[in-house]
């Protein structure tokens, strides 16, 4: 905690600030390591403060022994009015994308004569990751690992969406998983076309395609994983687009390192897709940043102008999506390193069929 208290330090003096308050959830929890759900830190050069309700009093001061902890008896904004005002607070920063308009007017006008100076990019300190987050990671991942080794005995036809997510699901609670990471995707034949698809009511069959993508929470850190198997039998089509998916990952993993851009590692795997024919079939970015949410910076995108460090933890996950017909995924997990990336994910992806 206190090497991150000292990275919003750096942001306060950058901005000649007196104080910062922090409000959105996961950027108050990184720097405190308080994860109940309702809150404002606010740092200062001396200080570090939490402001909770009476429900967190007691989970704040256990979580966040570096932070005095008061209590917000009102409103928070009427409590932290209170603190800025017996501080004398000139100058206080507020993260842009996270107060609302009718919350900047509200804290404008109790706050006066105090500035409020927007801070944009606070999300930024979260992109690199210390060796607690990536152990957290790490478990995460062989939490997913073991939930795809134990789901593939239960696809087979006749088997129901809905019910092998559910199945995903509880086997990652019963290894130790906080919860699932996201709500479990299942999406089997022409349906596996959906990149988000949500799991239904339908029946594997023989000759479907399978994209499963689920991730565990533990400790607060997650996990995302994609995998795509077929039930039965493949045709040649199939083992075609898997192959141009998998050689796209495979490329993408073997060029990415720091120091390049999310631009140009998202283009090592867009290029391959493209160059096979199906460019307009692979319509997302090739990867996200991951750790306290299942999307954050940086983005592997053919948008992402800024570099990437050696300790972030991203997404690979090339598709290709036909209406109609089917699609395939494949997604990991890695840590970005000065030489390549680090694989944290360990599930097998070569074409299994099922």
């Amino acid at each position: 905690m206190t090497s991150r208290l000292e990275r919003v330090r750096a942001i306060l003096s950058q901005h000649n600030l007196d104080a910062l308050m922090i409000q959105k959830n996961e950027n108050r929890a990184y720097v405190s390591e308080f994860f109940g759900s309702a809150g404002i830190a606010v740092v200062t050069s001396k200080e570090a403060i939490l402001l909770v309700d009476f429900r967190y009093v007691q989970q704040a001061g256990r979580q966040a022994p570096e932070f005095e902890v008061i209590k917000a008896d009102r409103q928070f904004i009427e409590a932290f009015t209170s603190v800025a005002q017996q501080r004398e607070w000139k100058r206080i920063g507020f993260e842009s994308d996270a107060v609302t308009v009718k919350q900047h007017q509200e804290y404008t006008a109790k706050l006066q004569p105090a500035e409020l100076v927007p801070v944009d990019g606070l999300d930024r300190l979260r992109w690199v990751k210390d060796e607690d987050e990536l152990a957290r990671i790490r478990k995460a991942v062989e939490i997913a690992d073991a939930a795809f080794a134990h789901i593939r005995g239960h696809l087979r036809p006749g088997a129901v969406e809905r019910d092998i997510a559910i199945e995903m699901e509880f086997f990652m609670r019963r290894q130790g998983a906080d919860k699932e990471a996201f709500e479990t995707i299942v999406a089997s034949g022409p349906r596996s076309s959906l990149p988000h698809g949500r799991a239904e009511d339908r029946a594997l069959a023989v000759g479907d395609f399978v994209t499963l993508d689920f991730g565990a929470i533990y400790r607060h850190y997650i996990s995302d994983c994609t995998r795509t198997v077929v039930i039965g039998e493949v045709s040649a089509k199939q083992r075609d687009i898997y192959g141009t998916v998998l050689e796209a990952q495979e490329t993408a993993l073997r060029g990415i390192r720091a120091g390049m851009t999310g631009k140009a590692a998202d283009a090592l795997g867009r290029e391959v897709i493209a160059r096979a024919g199906y460019g307009d079939a692979f319509g997302h970015s090739l990867g996200h940043g991951v750790g306290l949410m299942v999307h954050e910076g940086p983005t592997l995108s053919p948008r992402e102008e800024a570099t990437l460090g050696p300790g972030m933890v991203v997404t690979v996950e090339p598709g290709i999506y036909l209406d109609g017909w089917g699609g395939v995924r494949i997604e990991d997990l890695v840590v970005i390193r000065e030489q390549g990336c680090e694989i944290l994910t360990r599930s097998p992806k070569e074409l299994m069929v099922l």
